[in-house]
């Protein structure tokens, strides 16, 4: 017989811990997951089990089944749309969960499951909003990562982060890892903008939850199927640290500035090129700092203001960038004749005065005129939501639903 239907928003009574798993395509693990999470964490606190899944494969239908056999409640949250990737889906599980505790891990096995309960004694002894799993520390391994190239990437990344995020990761011995417990209030998912998977490195710099306790884990090996990683996820890694370590607008204004300046590589290139192709110098450096620009705008797009790009066409974008950039060179000189002749300044420092406003009025009227921030718009549509439900073994109190509590 089918399970019963739900009326929509409804949801499972709130445990001691919230254990969110976003998956995509991980029906091959999904039953032995929840077998070894039913042996190892009811017998020592109450749970609820949270799947968000981005599959394109029978995933949801597998959960649904394995869940028959599970004490706790199991729920699932379908995304249509994977927005953000996995740090994505661990954020819309963030917005679901009603647990004090809440602990992410992976659906490979690689994360044992039976360390769910050992990582919120550990939070609950330390008084510490988040504890990590870690693999780097005394008890802790990483035998899971397969060969040496893995390894050299796991630990350049993990340099890499706590290099630019010295005091956000103060006390973390493995950002990168994917296994922690975090405590609700000390979430704040409105303020995260995960990209790609390091979500407790989004968790950490934007939410700021202290000194975190840690617990040594041993890394295993996949139970099933494929790992996710890939150089694509790589790239995603650093332009997530970008976007975090430009958060504040003087951040980004430094960032603006250096960005700025290596333009000055294409321009100088495209003037040598136009003048030794023999063209007037005038006219030369006019479309040379056309090529400036260019360059200026495609690493501003990249790396600065990626998550701003939604509003407005690519074109659009362009032009106004580049009517503001060459109204800079037509700004500049009126301002440096003033200088010098209402207050008295000598040539060179009136240009670097010069240099300096123009700086500021460009970068403040390239965030207000070309990348305004994307306005949520109320018509948009709701996540597909699909939850699952168990009390005792046998039975459940769930099936498919649509809801909007979820975004």
């Amino acid at each position: 017989m089918g399970l019963p239907e739900l009326e929509s928003g409804a949801v499972a009574e709130p445990g001691a811990v919230t254990v969110i798993i976003p998956t995509f395509n991980e029906s091959g693990n999904v039953r032995e997951l929840l077998r070894q999470l039913t042996e190892a964490v009811p017998a020592r606190l109450p749970c609820e089990v949270l799947f968000v899944d981005d599959s394109t494969d029978d995933t949801p239908a597998v959960i649904a089944s394995a869940a028959q056999d599970c004490p706790f409640p199991v729920n699932v949250i379908h995304r249509d749309t994977p927005e953000g990737g996995l740090g994505g889906a661990v954020v819309e599980g963030l917005k679901a969960a009603g647990s004090e505790w809440i602990v992410v891990m992976d659906a490979d096995l690689q994360h044992p499951p039976a360390l769910v309960p050992d990582l919120v004694e550990a939070g609950e002894r330390a008084s510490a909003d988040l504890v990590v799993a870690s693999r780097y520390i005394d008890g802790g391994s990483r035998a899971g990562l397969a060969g040496g190239y893995r390894v050299a990437v796991s630990r350049a990344a993990t340099w890499l982060a706590k290099a630019v995020f010295p005091r956000g990761l103060r006390g973390m011995s493995d950002p990168m890892s994917g296994f922690f417990a975090i405590r609700r209030s000390a979430v704040t998912a409105d303020a995260l903008r995960p990209l790609g998977y390091k979500i407790l490195l989004e968790l950490a710099v934007r939410c700021g939850p202290g000194r975190p306790a840690e617990v040594p884990f041993v890394f295993r090996d996949r139970f099933a199927g494929e790992s996710k990683s890939s150089a694509k996820e790589g790239l995603r890694f650093l332009r997530h640290l970008v976007e975090l370590r430009t958060a504040a607008p003087a951040a980004r204004m430094v960032a603006f500035g250096l960005i700025g300046l290596s333009g000055f590589v294409p321009n100088l290139l495209a003037l040598y090129g136009l003048t030794g192709a023999g063209m007037h110098y005038l006219p030369a450096e006019v479309l040379a700092n056309q090529f400036g620009v260019v360059w200026n705008f495609l690493l501003i797009e990249a790396l600065l203001f990626r998550n701003r790009r939604a509003h407005r066409h690519w074109a659009d974008r362009m032009t106004r960038f580049a009517l503001l950039a060459n109204a800079d060179l037509l700004l500049r000189i009126p301002l440096i004749a003033l200088f010098v002749s209402q207050f008295g300044m000598g040539a060179m420092s009136a240009t670097v005065c010069g240099l300096l406003a123009t700086f500021v009025l460009r970068f403040a009227g390239t965030e207000a005129l070309v990348y305004l921030p994307k306005r949520k718009s109320l018509m948009d549509k709701p996540t597909s939501v699909v939850r699952r439900g168990g009390g005792a073994p046998g039975e459940h109190i769930g099936a498919g639903i649509e809801s909007e509590a979820v975004r």
